[in-house]
């Protein structure tokens, strides 16, 4: 039986970690190299395989001294310079992990970055900086359009999805949720939990993509009230979701 547990980095950053009952594990993202290492030696670990998702520092810095430490596989965008990886993955690609008995599947997912990959495996989607709880990434290299068709691409995903993103922007995201829907009760009450588990010194991730189907505007383009707030801020009519996506996504960046 494997279990998925974060590793704290920075000031918001999460780490993920699959391991299994024989402490073999896989990495997601590990920007901070000190902050794995001790995890890793004070759980006895035994590191795999490290899979990253973009190639911004706070996701890749600790890449390189975990592999000359370890000697650990690491796989990431092909799509995307200066890595150190051994094996660039692309849309569709599958990694099998034997000694976890799982594979992971690379999604393409261009947006905040041009190269930027999730990877999917059973229930478990790792999303990097593209999908947040109740949020999404800025757009940093691609284009809204990118990030949108991104978006869409993740939300046919089963709903019973857990969602493992890599940073605690919960809390943040729900007050701009209730900014575009106000009137969404869903978002109320998702507030009082995330409250409640950051009380405790609990991370709000993971979440479940049938929940953030409630509560996350950038996943509900469709809804009355997220078009009413887009077009209220543009100051015209939108016809299409990725109209409506582009000006909320430009109201989060302002917010």
């Amino acid at each position: 039986m494997n279990s998925v547990f974060p590793i704290k980095a920075f000031n918001d950053n999460y780490i993920w970690v699959i391991k299994n009952q024989a402490n073999d594990a896989i990495i997601f993202d590990p920007g901070c190299s000190k902050s794995v290492i001790d995890v890793i030696e004070s759980e006895k670990l035994n590191p795999l395989a490290i899979f990253i998702t973009h190639h911004h520092h706070d996701h890749v810095g600790g890449v390189t001294e975990l592999k000359e430490k370890y000697g650990t596989t690491v796989f990431g965008p092909s799509g995307e310079t200066n890595l150190d990886l051994d094996a660039g993955l692309k849309e569709n690609d599958c990694i099998e992990i034997s000694q976890l008995d799982i594979s992971l599947t690379a999604i393409e997912t261009p947006g905040h970055t041009k190269g930027h990959l999730c990877y999917h495996s059973d229930n478990y989607l790792f999303s990097g900086d593209t999908l947040f709880s109740a949020g999404c990434g800025r757009i940093f290299e691609g284009t809204p359009a990118e990030m949108f068709d991104s978006l869409q691409k993740i939300s046919q995903l089963p709903d019973d999805t857990h969602i493992y993103c890599a940073h605690e922007y919960t809390l943040a995201n729900l007050a701009f949720a209730q900014h575009i829907e106000p009137n969404n009760s869903e978002i109320s009450k998702y507030i009082n939990y995330v409250k409640k588990l950051l009380e405790e010194q609990k991370p709000s991730i993971p979440t479940v993509l049938s929940d953030e189907k409630k509560i996350n505007p950038f996943l509900r383009c469709n809804q009355a009230e997220v078009i009413k707030s887009a077009e209220t801020y543009a100051e015209k009519s939108l016809t299409t979701e990725l109209e409506v996506f582009t000006v909320i996504r430009e109201m989060k960046n302002n917010f």
